[in-house]
């Protein structure tokens, strides 16, 4: 993972680098594993690649302040949307062979992954600054 303020330069996105962040993936407790783009997290565009493995768990959540896309760039995910009574709404698979290779969240939409296959890594756009999910920004 780039440390935060580390001077940019280029960075080709090839399978070198989605190899490696998914090494990190496999690796880490959580099952994910980001590659940040931004500088730092009071950047105003957050742009990462997030490696992701079956298994890794993120909570229905929302963002209150921002939209978020992904773009898939390899394996395959399921993207679920859900109301404020937990009820999913809404679902979508993506899987580049099958021509679905992305989606956009609106703002304050709660929303989860299940994580298909793995090597599963996506591209991940949020507006900055970086704020943490807040506990009554997650449905239990």
């Amino acid at each position: 993972m780039r440390r935060e303020n580390e001077v940019m330069s280029e960075i080709l996105i090839d399978h070198v680098l989605l190899d490696r962040v998914t090494k990190d993936a496999k690796e880490s407790p959580r099952l994910r594993m980001n590659y940040n783009f931004h500088e730092s997290l009071s950047s105003p565009s957050q742009r990462l690649l997030n490696a992701l493995e079956p298994g890794t768990v993120l909570p229905i959540h929302r963002h209150r302040h921002t939209a978020e896309t992904y773009v898939l760039l390899r394996g395959r995910m399921r993207v679920l949307f859900y109301d404020d009574d937990k009820k999913e709404i809404n679902r979508y698979e993506l899987d580049p062979a099958e021509g679905t290779y992305g989606v956009n969240i609106p703002r304050g939409q709660w929303h989860t992954i299940e994580v298909l296959c793995a090597g599963t890594v996506i591209f991940e756009v949020k507006d900055g600054p970086y704020i943490p999910i807040a506990p009554n920004d997650m449905l239990e």
